[in-house]
C-alpha cells in the first residue's frame, strides 16, 4: 500500500495538518483580538452547578409567533368566559397538574417536564421579543418590528457558546434548523452578532417535498478526491508564503481559517449522516409524526405554513444531532410570521386543527426518546416562545400578543422532573410569584454548561458585556 493511501486512511488528520500548517508566519495569527477576549472570559472563571454534571448539549424549540400558555399549560378553567379557554383540562402523569386535552401525549410525559410558568418581558412585537428570548438581552432599536435588514448585536445562545469554546475538538458547535426564521426580514437574533458571522449557526435547511434535509456545503462532487483537495490546499500553502501576501496577514488567516473550515466539514462523516433521518426505522419517524407534505389551505393561519409536514421530523433530526456531538441546536418550529403560533383570529381552532397536534407528538417523543437513549440528564431542552397570549380573548376569536406572563417547558439537564416554578394571577395575566426574565433563562442556559454568566466578551469597540444579566433559576434544578 502507498505511502498516500496510508494518509487517506485517516483523512481527515491529513487534510487537517495541510490546511492549518501552511500559513507560515500567518498560522499563528489566530491569537488576536478575539483570542485575547475569548482568554479574558475564561479568566473569570465558570460555576459548578452544585453537584450536578454540567450538560454537554442544549435543544432550544422556539415556537415562533407565541403560543397560548392559558389553552395548552397554564389553563384558568374557572376563569370567565372572556378568558376561559374552549379547551377541556386533562389529567396527565403528574398529579395535580393538568393539561390542555389537544395534549394526549404531553400528558403522558409531564412527570419529566419543568414547568415555568411566570416568564414576563415587556417586548410587545415579534421582533424585539424574539430578541430578547434567544439572546437574553433587549433589542437595541427598542419594542420594534423591523421592515429593513437590522444588524444583530448580541448573539444568540449557541453563538455565544461556540466562541467560549473555540479550541474545542467538535465538528459543528452550533446547528440551526430547519430555515432562519423570518417576519418582513430575517429576525436579528439568530446569530453570532457582534462576534462575528463565524459564530453564526451552521444552518441546515429542509425539502418539505422530499421529506429530507440539506446542508450543500457538506456535499463534495464526486470527481473532487480528496487527494486532490490536498493538492489544492498545497498549492494554496505555496502561494501564501509568496511576498504577495506578507502585507496581509490578517486577510490570509482568515482566508485560511475559511478553508480549514470547509476541510473539517468535508470530513465530518458522522454529522452528515446525522442528517439523513431516512436511517431511522419507520416507527422512530412516526412516533415524532408524519405529515401530509401539502398545505391544508383556504386560511390566514397555520394551515398555510411551509414545511408543516416537517415540524416533528425538525425535533428527530435535533436528537441526531446531540447523538453526534453538536453542543447546541436550535430548532424554529415556524418560518414566516401570519403562518404560526400568531393566532390573532380563531385562536380556538388555530391551536386545535394545527398547532398543538405536531407539537405535542413531536416533543413528548423528544423527551422519551432522549430519556430511553440515556441523552437526557446531559441535554437540556427549552421550548418556549416570544410570548404567550392575552387572558382576554378578542372580538375574531383570538388571542394577541402577551409578554407579561407566559409559561416555558424545559426537560432534562438535571432539571427536577415534574416541577411546575412560579405562579401566574387567576387570570394568566401577570406572575404571582417567582418572576423569571429572559436574562434569567439565559444565565441558567450558561450555567447549566459549566460557565459564569458574568463571563464578559467584548463587542467590536472593546466594551464588555456579560454574556447573561440575569441570574440562573437554581431552583429548577436537582
Amino acid at each position: 500500500m502507498s505511502t498516500r493511501w496510508n494518509l487517506r486512511s485517516d483523512r481527515r488528520a491529513w487534510l487537517q495538518r495541510i490546511a492549518r500548517g501552511v500559513v507560515g508566519g500567518c498560522a499563528g495569527f489566530g491569537l488576536n483580538w478575539a483570542g485575547l477576549m475569548r482568554a479574558r472570559a475564561v479568566a473569570l472563571g465558570s460555576e459548578v452547578p452544585g453537584s450536578l454534571e454540567p450538560i454537554r448539549s442544549c435543544i432550544l424549540v422556539f415556537q415562533y409567533g407565541g403560543p397560548s400558555h392559558l389553552d395548552t399549560f397554564d389553563m384558568k378553567s374557572t376563569a370567565s368566559s372572556e378568558t376561559r379557554s374552549e379547551f377541556r383540562e386533562i389529567a396527565t402523569s403528574l398529579p395535580g397538574v393538568n393539561v390542555c386535552e389537544h395534549l394526549p401525549h404531553m400528558a403522558r410525559v409531564m412527570h419529566k417536564v419543568t414547568q415555568i410558568r411566570s416568564m414576563s418581558h415587556t417586548n410587545r412585537l415579534h421582533d424585539s421579543a424574539a430578541t430578547e428570548v434567544l439572546t437574553g438581552y433587549p433589542a437595541p432599536n427598542g419594542d420594534v418590528e423591523n421592515f429593513a435588514p437590522f444588524p444583530q448585536f448580541y448573539p444568540s445562545f449557541g453563538s455565544t457558546m461556540s466562541f467560549l469554546r473555540h479550541a474545542s475538538a467538535c465538528d459543528v458547535p452550533f446547528a440551526a434548523l430547519p430555515w432562519a426564521f423570518h417576519n418582513v426580514v430575517d429576525v436579528p437574533c439568530q446569530g453570532g452578532g457582534f462576534l462575528g458571522n463565524r459564530y453564526d449557526p451552521f444552518q441546515i435547511s429542509v425539502d418539505p417535498a422530499q421529506v429530507t434535509y440539506n446542508a450543500t456545503m457538506l456535499e463534495r462532487p464526486d470527481d473532487l478526491s480528496f487527494d486532490r483537495i490536498a493538492d489544492r490546499l498545497g498549492l494554496l500553502s505555496n502561494f501564501e508564503r509568496g511576498p504577495s501576501t506578507t502585507c496581509m496577514q490578517d486577510k490570509v488567516a482568515e482566508w485560511r481559517r475559511l478553508h480549514t473550515r470547509a476541510v473539517d466539514l468535508l470530513a465530518a462523516e458522522a454529522f452528515r449522516d446525522a442528517l439523513n433521518v431516512d436511517l431511522e426505522d419507520r416507527a422512530t419517524r412516526e412516533r415524532y409524526g408524519m405529515y401530509d407534505s401539502q398545505p391544508r389551505g383556504g386560511g390566514v393561519g397555520a394551515e398555510n405554513a411551509y414545511a408543516q409536514n416537517m415540524r416533528g421530523q425538525n425535533l428527530l433530526l435535533a436528537r441526531r444531532l446531540v447523538e453526534v456531538g453538536v453542543p447546541f441546536v436550535n430548532v424554529y418550529d415556524y418560518k414566516q410570521q401570519g403562518q404560526n403560533w400568531d393566532a390573532h383570529s380563531d385562536n380556538f381552532g388555530q391551536h386545535r386543527n394545527y398547532l398543538l397536534p405536531a407539537a405535542d407528538r413531536g416533543i413528548s417523543a423528544l423527551i422519551d426518546d432522549l430519556d430511553e437513549r440515556g441523552l437526557l440528564d446531559s441535554t437540556l431542552v427549552v421550548v418556549t416562545g416570544e410570548f404567550g397570549r392575552t387572558p382576554k380573548i378578542n372580538g375574531n376569536g383570538g388571542r394577541d400578543h402577551w409578554p407579561d406572563c407566559y409559561t416555558v417547558l424545559l426537560a432534562g439537564g438535571g432539571a427536577k422532573r415534574g416541577f411546575v416554578y412560579g405562579a401566574s394571577d387567576r387570570l394568566g395575566a401577570y406572575p404571582l410569584e417567582k418572576p423569571v426574565s429572559p436574562a434569567d433563562l439565559a444565565a441558567t442556559i450558561y450555567w447549566r454548561f459549566g460557565v459564569d454568566p458574568r463571563t464578559e466578551v467584548r463587542d467590536t469597540l472593546d466594551r464588555p458585556h456579560r454574556i447573561a444579566e440575569g441570574t440562573p433559576v437554581r431552583e429548577l434544578f436537582v
